[in-house]
């Protein structure tokens, strides 16, 4: 039997067809009018790791707290019955369910921090919708924005090229500044 070599870590990105036509951008099966276009440009998506990080040690803190309340009920069993007392199994299972949560906690970690950065093209509406692609080759998708915003102002303008569908949790990555302003009073545009 020839060796299988082992599973790709991740998943190759999907070839997805982006194109222009009749006043209407699709990307694969979505479809953006040109017209209600607001924005279109290119960034470096990074994973959001001292988020992760810090939501790691929040959810093992309270797993830990739950744990020690969860087990308070067989402690008095444990303490006068002795470990071979039904209190010794219940706080055993406590902490084994615990150890697994704190777990699965870790290994949801460690998919944000072992992430990679992607830079993509993306399409903003007018609306609450955007539309995310990617490419190996940075240059390819800072020229589809200047093709874009040409079709934009150009209607009988029409092309067709392939790029890749990007699959990632909005949670797990920094998806570009986002300012919430309300009033007119005092405004200092966007601080970090």
């Amino acid at each position: 039997m020839p060796d299988v070599p082992p599973p790709a870590r991740t998943a190759p990105p999907v070839p997805i067809e982006l194109r222009v036509s009749k006043r209407i951008l699709w990307i694969g099966s979505a479809v953006y009018p040109l017209h209600g276009i607001a924005r279109v440009y290119t960034f470096v998506m990074r994973p959001r790791r001292k988020e992760a990080v810090l939501r790691f040690l929040r959810y093992a803190a309270g797993t830990l707290v739950v744990g020690f309340i969860a087990m308070l009920p067989g402690l008095p069993s444990l303490a006068f019955q002795g470990p071979d007392s039904g209190g010794a199994g219940y706080v055993g299972w406590v902490w084994l369910l615990a150890l697994a949560a704190t777990i699965y906690f870790f290994v949801d970690m460690m998919s944000v921090l072992t992430a990679q950065a992607h830079y993509v093209l993306a399409v903003e509406t007018s609306g609450a919708s955007t539309g995310l692609v990617t490419s190996r080759d940075p240059r390819h998708l800072d020229q589809l924005v200047g093709q874009i915003s040409y079709a934009i102002d150009h209607p009988d303008t029409e092309f067709r090229v392939t790029v890749e569908r990007l699959t990632v949790s909005p949670n797990n990555y920094y998806l570009g500044d986002n300012v919430n302003m309300y009033g007119g009073n005092g405004n200092v545009g966007i601080t970090r």
